[in-house]
């Protein structure tokens, strides 16, 4: 109780969570509404972001404000700002991301151009929206969900790697900036996760270890745990050794030709084995 009570103190009253509807986001909003968080959750789909919300008031008694946002619509904020006004958060965990599996020129400019802007555009829209209040009253936390991908280019996700970059920098850079202002960041790099999204792209049973997927319950958990730690964690012992193997061990040239074959193998090239908004985390 202590804990969660040191947790609220820190990062509450209030804590929104985008990409919240399954998966990894629905096991962050659980996570903080056991630590004592009232909720803002922000999904695309109203149907399973209800479901969540209603469980969450009923088995962790949060208060739980579900909002149907397109994360890439570019009026977002102001469609948010006032749904959330009079609200203090203190903690943003941006969760959502999108992503298009297939060979670069056989997939719609249109779906390429969806992935930056739910994977980058959004999370740089609520960094700036949020947390300029928590560097005035010096206390937050920002959590930035990125993805091994993000580590090295990559055959067949060549915008959503480019993304995760994006997203992993992000993080970083603002992790540098805020720390002086009681500002925790976080990149948290989750590797391939058990989600709908992620069994929704039908990936091939992988033969290398490094690629079988985690449960979305302990990436949200570890994250939470090392919020405070940054500037960047990875999730998962498996995952962390993949990354050093690739980032430590091997060139870069060696790397993006591995990781080429793994996300090959794992996914057909040339077939539409992945619909658009699945695929790797």
């Amino acid at each position: 109780m202590a804990q969660s009570a040191d947790f609220r103190g820190r990062y509450g009253p209030w804590a929104l969570v985008a990409g919240a509807s399954e998966g990894i986001g629905a096991e962050f909003a659980r996570g903080l509404a056991r630590r004592g968080l009232d909720l803002v959750l922000l999904a695309r789909r109203r149907e399973p972001l209800e479901k969540i919300a209603q469980e969450l008031r009923k088995s962790a008694g949060a208060q739980v404000r579900a909002l149907a946002l397109d994360l890439a619509a570019p009026d977002l904020l102001e469609r948010l700002r006032p749904e959330i006004a009079g609200l203090e958060i203190g903690l943003l965990v941006y969760n959502a991301a999108y992503s298009v599996v297939g060979p670069f020129f056989e997939r719609e400019l249109a779906l390429r151009l969806r992935e930056i802007d739910v994977n980058c555009r959004g999370p740089l829209l609520l960094c700036h929206e949020l947390g300029r209040a928590m560097v005035a009253r010096r206390r937050g936390g920002i959590v930035i969900v990125s993805s091994l991908a993000g580590f090295f280019g990559s055959a067949l996700v060549p915008s959503y790697a480019a993304s995760k970059a994006f997203d992993t920098v992000l993080g970083e850079s603002l992790w540098a900036e805020l720390r002086p202002h009681g500002v925790d960041v976080l990149s948290f790099v989750a590797g391939a996760t058990r989600t709908p999204s992620f069994e929704g792209s039908r990936p091939r049973p992988a033969s290398n270890p490094f690629a079988r997927p985690m449960e979305a319950g302990p990436v949200a958990e570890q994250a939470l745990r090392e919020l405070g730690r940054g500037p960047t964690r990875v999730a998962g012992a498996r995952n962390r050794l993949a990354a050093f193997v690739t980032t430590r061990l091997f060139s870069r040239r060696r790397a993006v030709l591995t990781i080429s074959r793994a996300t090959r193998e794992m996914y057909a090239e040339g077939a539409a084995a992945a619909a658009p908004g699945s695929g790797p985390r």
